[in-house]
């Protein structure tokens, strides 16, 4: 499955923003999606995973009430809102995917889009 990331852009805090994740090749309806995000200098963390049918959702836990994962299985889409943006949320952020459960072992990844939060 290939993935790819849109959405990101530059925002002032307090902005919101949606990303959007399309999967191509094969139907994201077989494979648990997530959000993880890599900051200069940083690990790459998890943000948000949501299962196949949409009812098991995680996020980290800071960012639980600002940040919502969703998927639409017929548009072959993940999406992440994120509300309420504060400088430190600055990051590339990727969406993945995994067929094997929630863990993200070895997920396969989008190409990351950037997003800027200025104070």
């Amino acid at each position: 499955v290939q993935l790819q990331a849109s959405g990101g852009g530059q925002v002032q805090a307090g902005g919101s923003l949606r990303l959007s994740c399309v999967a191509s090749g094969r139907a994201l309806s077989g494979y648990e999606a997530g959000w993880f995000r890599q900051a200069p200098g940083k690990e790459r963390e998890f943000v948000a995973a949501i299962n196949r049918s949409g009812n098991t959702i995680y996020y980290l836990d800071s960012l639980k009430g600002r940040f919502a994962i969703s998927r639409d299985n017929a548009k072959n889409t993940v999406y992440l809102q994120m509300n309420n943006l504060k400088p430190e949320d600055t990051a590339v952020y990727y969406c993945a995917a995994d067929g094997n459960g929630m863990g993200f072992e070895n997920p396969y990844w989008g190409q990351g889009t950037q997003v800027t939060v200025s104070s």
